[in-house]
């Protein structure tokens, strides 16, 4: 069984014992400490937001998180199945003081995690995330008496969500009904099945093609959207029946394009070719984080301005965005962020804005993709076991290539002449993420094998 706590959420898998997976009585003290941090924080806001993703332990979590919040004298506002941006928007819509979100995002169906959003919809900040942390640690919280319990309210927020993004500027529903596009789409059996159709239809897709859109939690295949797990949605591709595939994660703030002839069109390029549209029609600063391509850095330079990296997870990307005033950024696992509607990741953004994108310049998707710059992203895991030291792990590979331009605001990013190598512990899951960039995917992955050999003790 594994807990995983980070400032990125509360993560485990379901079960075990106390303090070893995600539990009742692990969730019960995480919510209670949130509820207690938001409570300083936002004192006389007597509302949270819940949603959830479709995952087969979502039902059980939702119950234990809405009336903890409850006990701790909250109202909640519970909107049931939903996205991630979409309990991102709700709690702005509300007013609220924030939101949990109940979803393991790309994990299998065995985790499930509390992601925790401040007022303004947003991902806790490190010091927020910390403070969670300790107070759930030393279990300071006070329950509430029983005339000031809380109360919880039912609300539908996806209507809310698809509205926003119709009405975008660059959201082009002439455009592309106009196309008469025929799109197949896998949503992996979660709340994508409810989100993803209904913005197509809103912005004029009137043929889609739906694989695994019944919202049960019982994921057909491996729920992060890779290439290797989407041989259904490609094949389907193959045949000629579809103009554009779309695949999304279980809580659907990742997007994954397919090309009309079943070819991967890249998750690093979901955002590149948004940011293409954007810059287009709104030049400006762009930003992503340290393991995405650079052929954002190029696009955005074609267009006169200027690319930042951010250390890697959304609050980071965020939080650079808004120095920068980004007018488009987000990660290169398929994250598209963009402030006109909102400062998170956001799937049904992304089908838009692409849909508009692809509309606009009258090209089939492998014809779009041609026009980007190319680079070959590998990306590598080594597993950790419990006694694994992952900081003297960083250190040694830090020494050994110190002759290189190495950076170290965020795990270790070496960068070569030929491209870059990113290792770096994941806030999700007990692994180091090794990501590396080059011209072709035969030199990608030699850069990545050679710093793996040096993190396992083999030659350099």
């Amino acid at each position: 069984m594994s807990l995983v706590k980070s400032i990125s959420g509360i993560r485990g898998t379901i079960g075990g014992r106390v303090g070893e997976g995600l539990n009742p009585v692990d969730i019960v003290r995480f919510t209670a400490a949130y509820a207690t941090q938001r409570r300083a924080a936002m004192p006389t806001n007597n509302t949270i937001v819940v949603g959830r993703d479709a995952r087969l332990s979502g039902h059980m979590v939702e119950q234990i998180v809405c009336g903890t919040l409850m006990g701790m004298g909250y109202d909640v506002v519970n909107i049931g199945l939903a996205s991630t941006p979409t309990t991102e928007l709700a709690v702005t819509g509300e007013k609220a003081a924030g939101g949990i979100i109940l979803t393991a995002s790309h994990n299998p169906k065995q985790w499930n995690a509390l992601k925790l959003l401040n007022e303004q919809g947003e991902f806790l900040n490190d010091a927020e995330g910390k403070e969670v942390l300790a107070i759930a640690e030393a279990e300071e919280f006070t329950f509430a008496e029983v005339d000031a319990l809380g109360h919880m309210t039912n609300k539908d927020y996806l209507p809310y969500h698809v509205e926003q993004v119709v009405q975008l500027p660059l959201v082009d529903v002439e455009a592309i009904r106009k196309r008469h596009f025929t799109v197949a789409i896998d949503c992996v059996n979660s709340v994508g099945g409810l989100a993803i159709p209904a913005i197509l239809k809103a912005i004029g897709v009137e043929n889609i093609i739906e694989l695994n859109c019944t919202p049960n939690g019982h994921f057909p295949h491996n729920p992060e959207p890779l290439p290797q797990h989407l041989t259904q949605i490609s094949d389907l591709l193959k045949s000629g029946k579809a103009d554009v595939g779309f695949v999304v994660d279980p809580d659907v703030d990742r997007l994954a394009i397919i090309c009309e002839n079943g070819e991967m069109f890249g998750e690093e390029y979901t955002l590149v070719s948004v940011a293409d549209y954007i810059l287009r029609h709104t030049p400006g600063n762009t930003v992503s984080n340290m393991s995405s391509t650079r052929a954002l850095s190029d696009v955005t330079k074609a267009f006169g301005g200027q690319y930042s990296a951010s250390a890697v997870g959304e609050v980071n990307v965020v939080a650079e965005m808004k120095r920068v005033h980004a007018v488009i950024g987000g990660e290169g696992n398929g994250g598209v962020i963009y402030p006109e509607c909102h400062y998170g990741r956001d799937a049904l953004v992304g089908v838009a804005l692409f849909l508009s994108h692809l509309a606009h310049l009258n090209m089939k998707v492998s014809e779009l993709r041609r026009t980007l710059p190319e680079y070959c992203i590998s990306k590598n895991r080594i597993d950790l076991t419990p006694d694994t030291d992952v900081d003297t792990i960083l250190a040694r590979v830090k020494e050994l290539y110190k002759n290189e331009r190495v950076n170290d605001r965020d795990g270790v990013k070496i960068d070569f002449a030929e491209g870059w190598v990113h290792l770096r512990k994941s806030n999700t899951e007990p692994i180091i993420r090794v990501y590396s960039e080059a011209a072709t995917m035969d030199q990608a992955n030699a850069l990545a094998q050679q710093v793996i050999n040096v993190v396992k003790g083999r030659k350099r």
